[in-house]
């Protein structure tokens, strides 16, 4: 996987644009540290593509709130607990 700067895609768009195909992917970067995915692709694989990345990003998602949950202790709730929440949630909304 190919990594460029932000000064290199501007300096050099028509030869990242000439090789993304044959690289897939590269990783944009500013100051060194990733901030963005560049990816090919065309119009049959576009809404592929999308639904893997979505789901890849929703899975990263719940991931994070697993591990943060841990770290609060709150993977330890019980069902009752939770129910309890949520109808507390509900009432506060009707009023």
């Amino acid at each position: 996987m190919k990594f460029l700067s932000i000064r290199e895609l501007k300096s050099k768009s028509a030869q990242v644009w000439k090789e993304l195909p044959a690289q897939k992917e590269m990783i944009l970067t500013s100051n060194g540290r990733p901030i963005a995915m560049l990816s090919s692709i065309n119009e049959s694989n576009l809404e592929k593509v999308l639904k893997a990345f979505r789901l890849a990003r929703a899975t990263n998602a719940v991931a994070a709130i697993q591990y943060e949950s841990t770290g609060q202790g709150t993977d330890k709730i019980s069902m009752d607990e939770i129910d309890a929440e949520i109808q507390a949630v509900r009432d506060e909304r009707k009023s």
